[in-house]
């Protein structure tokens, strides 16, 4: 887990997203151009909530969310994902 100097505001979450498959099941590589965006992720911060609604998930749980969800941003040369908690769908 990244040790990130950055607490998002409100409900926000910053999620550092799984990498992308490398290859199928049997064994063929997939194409950079052919990888779909992982849906997945570790959750590396969390913003304290808002005033009535705490937020639910914890740094360090994975969790699921949309293919299209959060916004990218690049901190340190790494690649993460904020996004608020409500565009999350699950904890794994």
């Amino acid at each position: 887990m990244s040790n990130v100097n950055i607490t998002p505001l409100a409900d926000r979450v910053l999620v550092a997203p799984a990498p992308a498959e490398e290859k199928t099941a049997s064994g063929i590589i997939i194409p950079d151009t052919a990888k779909e965006k992982p849906q997945k992720g570790q959750v590396i911060a969390v913003g304290p909530g808002k005033k009535d609604e705490p937020t639910t998930v914890k740094v360090g749980q994975y969790v699921l969310y949309g293919k299209y969800g959060g916004t990218e941003i690049t901190i340190e040369g790494e690649d993460y994902l904020i996004m608020r908690e409500s565009d999350i769908y699950a904890i794994v």
